[in-house]
């Protein structure tokens, strides 16, 4: 398994929680893509609204687990981010969960401000595409 690179640690990231270790049981379930990612499906814990899709390493997921804050390995600039830290939109963890291949996490969190960088309410609404709707009868 291929961890990302490490990337650069900001002072928030050495705080209390670093004695916190990410349980040996579930970095064995997690199933990494070729960088040592993970897709992390952010979703508003009362709406069930999807707002937006992060990566994390074992790293990112530790951090997440052990601060009720979520954060995020970026893959452009290499390094973690606290969702929140520099723009206020902070994202309070409510559950985490993984699924069934081991390739996706789902995190209920408590989303203060705009997910999305855009600074729209998901990362979702402004880019639908055309599809053939199906239905059960068909």
């Amino acid at each position: 398994m291929q961890q990302s690179p490490d990337p650069q640690k900001t002072s928030a990231d050495a705080t209390s929680h670093a004695a916190f270790e990410l349980p040996a049981e579930v970095a064995a379930m997690l199933k990494h893509d070729d960088a040592g990612l993970v897709a992390a499906v952010i979703q508003q814990f009362d709406s069930r609204e999807v707002l937006m899709l992060g990566w994390m390493d074992n790293e990112a997921l530790r951090r997440t687990l052990s601060s009720g804050r979520v954060t995020f390995y970026s893959r452009s600039r290499q390094e973690y981010w606290r969702k929140g830290d520099t723009s206020g939109h902070f994202q309070y963890v409510k559950s985490v969960a993984l699924d069934c291949d081991g390739d996706a996490l789902l995190i209920n969190v408590d989303q203060v401000g705009a997910p999305c960088h855009t600074g729209t309410h998901t990362c979702f609404d402004a880019r639908a595409l055309n599809a053939v709707v199906g239905s059960r009868g068909a």
